[in-house]
């Protein structure tokens, strides 16, 4: 099973595991509260890396990734340049 699945009918230990990471993502977000991380800091840091992780599944294929994060593939293109990120997903390096 894909560790990004469609939309559709789930298996119970399927719907089971998404209930394990929807737990783990309240307590990582209970810590962000508690410790005063800005919304916009979370969401963009949180949208990175769920890219980042994305295009290194999809050998960098920027199309597929666009795919399997449900957005148009020019979007993807925006925010990989808004994130310096290379189309593997790694940091570009500053120049």
């Amino acid at each position: 099973m894909s560790w990004i699945s469609k939309p559709g009918p789930h298996t119970v230990s399927s719907l089971a595991e998404r209930a394990i990471v929807k737990d783990q993502l309240e307590g990582l977000v209970n810590q962000m509260v508690e410790r005063g991380i800005l919304f916009d800091e979370a969401v963009g840091e949180f949208e990175k890396r769920f890219i980042k992780r994305v295009l290194d599944r999809t050998n960098g294929n920027q199309s597929k990734a666009a795919e399997l994060l449900g957005i148009h593939r020019n979007t993807l293109s925006r925010k990989i340049d808004t994130y310096k990120l290379d189309s593997n997903g790694h940091r570009r390096p500053v120049r």
